[in-house]
């Protein structure tokens, strides 16, 4: 076979294989399934949800105060002297009793001062006797000198009578006995008692020190009761008792005083008991005064200067729920979530804002689900996915 007729045979053959694979491809291609076009499902957010319950609420109304001794006083001298006494309780610190003796000043001029007043006396009451002996003898020569006359039942002239006389002495032996009491007044205040339980502020004072009257020798306050005084704003008065400042009779509300001490917690129990009587004008807040009976019972004490926390039990909301502040939402709203995972926003009542939480006196209901992570976007009616469920209780 010749060259040329074998290059026809290779064309014919090239052409017959590039023809078959043409059919098959469109055989191929007119019996592919068509594609149709879907729409990918939109993405779910994942949110954190919490079941609400209800009941009975005890509103809490927090607080931060100063404790201060319900009585301070300054110890100063009533008569001048030189100290000779100082008791072993008068340090800064120092505890004391009702009727201590404190402090006692050399009472020997005090005590003469008595002897000269006794003496006085005793010669005022001579005098006066002497006088009245005297006024009755001249009463008795005016009648015996008259009792045969006709003038005889008239009384004797005052001059006669030595009434002046009698007058004279009977001042003169009340103002005797007055410098008496006055010397053994001075004499008593000669020991300076302390009129209460309590202890030493400070002291300036020592032994064979001259003293004279106003000045300052120490500051003493009573450990009997402290009070603590709160700025509350206006508002929330209206959730506990003030008697005398708000509608109501009865005792203060009752109070948790708490501050961390001495390396340890501890808690007083106290009482509110009344408003001090201005508004601050700067800050147009309550004064409130709290008032926690023996604070220096316990160990370590409630010690005047403490910084400390108070709460105090307000009224009782029926049927409230408590959600974190972070579940509230614009214009007093929360995200409601349904079993089948279904966002809405619904309207609430907030009766009180703590830092933390929120309370509710309407608008949810037991079971309820309500979100408190935060979303970029949100719709009412818009789909999510639950990541977590957290129980809320209802203290």
């Amino acid at each position: 076979m010749s060259k040329t007729k074998r290059r026809i045979i290779h064309i014919v053959v090239t052409m017959i294989i590039v023809g078959l694979g043409a059919l098959g491809f469109l055989v191929l291609t007119a019996s592919k399934p068509q594609l149709k076009r879907t729409k990918p499902p939109a993405p779910k957010p994942t949110v954190r949800v919490m079941k609400v319950k209800t009941g009975p609420q005890a509103v809490i109304i927090k607080g931060e105060g100063t404790v201060r001794p319900l009585r301070e006083i300054q110890l100063v001298p009533q008569v001048s002297g030189k100290i000779i006494y100082i008791s072993p309780s008068l340090v800064d610190g120092g505890a004391f009793k009702k009727g201590d003796i404190l402090l006692r000043i050399n009472p020997v001029d005090y005590q003469l001062a008595v002897t000269l007043a006794q003496a006085r006396v005793i010669d005022s009451v001579s005098k006066l006797k002497i006088a009245e002996e005297e006024a009755a003898a001249a009463q008795e020569e005016w009648r015996l000198f008259y009792q045969d006359k006709e003038t005889k039942d008239i009384d004797p002239p005052p001059l006669v009578a030595k009434e002046p006389q009698l007058a004279a002495a009977r001042a003169k032996l009340a103002a005797d006995r007055a410098d008496l009491q006055k010397a053994k007044l001075n004499l008593a205040r000669t020991e300076i008692k302390t009129p209460f339980n309590g202890r030493v502020g400070a002291e300036n004072v020592d032994i064979g020190q001259y003293v004279s009257p106003t000045q300052n020798l120490a500051t003493l306050f009573s450990t009997e009761a402290a009070q603590i005084i709160v700025p509350f704003e206006d508002e929330s008065l209206y959730w506990f008792h003030v008697p005398g400042f708000t509608p109501g009779d009865g005792p203060g509300a009752a109070v948790k005083v708490r501050t961390r001490f001495a390396g340890r917690e501890s808690e007083w129990k106290g009482r509110v008991v009344r408003a001090q009587g201005k508004l601050d004008e700067r800050t147009r807040m309550v004064d409130v005064v709290i008032l926690v009976e023996k604070p220096y019972a316990t160990r370590p004490p409630l010690a005047a200067g403490l910084f400390v926390t108070v709460e105090i039990q307000g009224r009782t909301i029926e049927s409230a729920a408590v959600i974190p502040r972070s579940a509230l939402r614009e214009n007093d709203t929360v995200w409601v979530v349904d079993e089948s995972g279904k966002l809405s926003f619904r309207k609430i009542e907030v009766a009180r804002l703590t830092t933390a939480s929120a309370i509710l006196k309407g608008g949810l209901y037991s079971g309820e689900m309500v979100v408190t992570s935060a979303l970029k976007a949100v719709t009412d009616g818009m789909r999510v996915r639950i990541a977590k469920i957290n129980e809320v209780n209802d203290s």
